[in-house]
């Protein structure tokens, strides 16, 4: 016999299967194109795929932490393991932005300083992973030891506060990022990290990002 439970699933499934329909076009409809794939572990210090997050975080926040604060953001720093897939070369979607990044994670603004940002360069260059960071430059030499370190091609002053732009995850120490944990103030831009992804892949043809000089050995 039919008990009422699998009528009631049945009519659940008929009255959402259209929902799902409309959901799944959104989802996959074209966003922009990317010529090459981009991944996570095409370079050492820094990857195409955590060169693109970071800065698409720079661009699609700064406008809002501006608008609150009157700041600029300095820089970025977001963590290796929160990249989750690879964009395939070809067609992007909306889709392929859950699959990057599938948590529910906010841009936060956190101001450290200086010296708290010395910390987070230790940690960074010992860490052996490349964590994705926009709007600083890391040079160590072939022991691993700090060569060079700038924010806006400025060198870094130990007293000055910075903005840095992460997640809400990395912020309150995950990932072993404790340094963050020394801030004076947390500004939270209500803007999901993938929903900055998906406004820039809306507003550009190409997704083309190098793995560059931003974080290197020389």
């Amino acid at each position: 016999a039919i008990d009422s439970s699998y009528i009631l699933n049945e009519s659940i499934e008929t009255f959402v299967t259209p929902y799902k329909k409309r959901i799944n076009e959104i989802l996959d409809s074209t966003l922009t194109y990317a010529p090459k794939a981009i991944t996570k572990t095409d370079g050492e210090f820094n990857t195409t795929a955590g060169n693109l997050m970071a800065d698409i975080v720079l661009s699609e926040a700064n406008p809002i932490f501006k608008s609150r604060t009157g700041k600029d953001i300095d820089f970025v720093l977001l963590n290796h393991g929160g990249i989750r897939s690879i964009i395939s070369a070809g067609n992007v979607s909306a889709r392929n932005a859950f699959e990057v990044m599938p948590f529910e994670n906010n841009i936060v603004v956190a101001e450290i300083k200086g010296s708290d940002v010395q910390e987070m360069l230790s940690f960074l260059i010992q860490s052996g992973r490349a964590h994705p960071v926009a709007g600083i430059q890391i040079v160590i030499d072939k022991n691993k030891k700090l060569r060079h370190a700038a924010i806006k091609g400025a060198p870094i002053l130990p007293e000055r506060a910075y903005n840095v732009a992460t997640s809400d995850y990395l912020v309150s120490g995950g990932d072993n990022m404790g340094f963050f944990k020394n801030n004076t103030s947390v500004t939270d831009t209500d803007y999901l990290i993938r929903n900055a992804m998906i406004d820039y892949f809306k507003k550009v043809d190409t997704l083309a990002p190098k793995v560059d000089d931003r974080f290197y050995m020389e």
